[in-house]
């Protein structure tokens, strides 16, 4: 009995267990009375050795003073007077194991707290790699969620992200412009030397609308060679007007590709939802679309913004394929 205290007549400890000897943690309380070092919770008025031996053979809830460990046992009377108590840690088993570094030598080998902590430990193990298993899963969910959001070739959103993007916006009841972007002579790059080459003009053209917009905005490529930006708390015209230009700008840059150079440039058409009433998602691509294609129309390389009051939709089927 590991755990057990011997008392005398006189209700003197006369010897104690190894293992509760480590939880006193100083010289034994030889010689000293019992009540003096363990205090009975309960059963309740066990306030003396005479007390104590009227209720041998009951459940008892003993704690240790000044320490804060509690246990459960049982008193036996023993010849001569004297009482065995033996106790345990009950539901505290756990905390006590770690609190006070335990064994399986400090206990009975008939003691089932041993097989309850090996019980507790395949638990632990089990639940460490369950949560280990949770968290993989939910971090195969994240990248899974975000590679269906991105377009694979230019690391940007695709139409779904924007899809979902754009309504949002609209939602936080933010101003915010729209800007729509279309290359120009792109076409000329696929068909002059390859798709390969025009692999490398979209990368290009995603990493310079990159440079010149804030990580906060939304970079889309919904298209072949389309793109949408959106510019929450934005809706100032000088200031995206600058920032369509600084974008052209980069664009036109010469693109390098093997042994040659490809040279492109872009249209952009804005709008902005402080012209409408209640923006709407649908309304507002299709009018930066109709003032992208109002830019082509200029000449190509131009910036158009949505206005109300002038009918842009009327442009011909050839600048749409350009």
């Amino acid at each position: 009995m590991p755990m057990h205290v011997g008392l005398d007549a006189a209700g003197l400890i006369t010897s104690v267990g190894p293992t509760l000897a480590k939880l006193i943690e100083g010289p034994l309380p030889l010689k000293v009375a019992f009540l003096k070092v363990f205090e009975v919770r309960r059963p309740a008025g066990i306030t003396s050795i005479e007390t104590l031996r009227e209720r041998a053979g009951a459940r008892l809830h003993v704690n240790l003073r000044g320490k804060g460990d509690a246990f459960r046992g049982l008193a036996v009377p023993t010849q001569g007077g004297g009482i065995l108590l033996n106790l345990s840690f009950g539901i505290r088993l756990i905390d006590a194991v770690r609190q006070h570094a335990l064994t399986d030598a400090d206990f009975a080998p008939t003691d089932m707290a041993v097989e309850m902590l090996y019980l507790v430990e395949v638990k632990q193990a089990v639940m460490t790699e369950l949560r280990r298993l949770n968290l993989s899963l939910q971090g195969a969910k994240a990248t899974a969620e975000q590679q269906a959001l991105t377009d694979t070739l230019t690391g940007l959103r695709n139409r779904r992200a924007l899809q979902m993007a754009l309504p949002a916006l609209i939602a936080q009841g933010v101003d915010f412009a729209l800007m729509h972007i279309d290359l120009d002579y792109f076409k000329q790059v696929n068909d002059n030397f390859g798709h390969a080459a025009g692999d490398v003009v979209l990368r290009a053209v995603a990493d310079a609308l990159a440079v010149e917009t804030r990580a906060s905005d939304t970079l889309a490529r919904v298209g072949g060679d389309e793109f949408v930006v959106l510019l929450p708390g934005l809706s100032d015209t000088t200031r995206l007007a600058q920032i369509a230009r600084r974008i052209i700008d980069q664009v036109m840059q010469p693109i390098e590709f093997e042994s040659t150079t490809c040279c492109i440039s872009a249209s952009i058409g804005l709008t902005i939802s402080t012209l409408y009433d209640g923006p709407d998602a649908a309304r507002m691509l299709c009018d930066a679309d109709n003032a992208l294609y109002a830019a082509k129309r200029a000449g190509r390389a131009q910036v158009k913004f949505y206005q109300p009051h002038i009918d842009l939709s009327a442009v011909t089927d050839d600048l749409k394929t350009a």
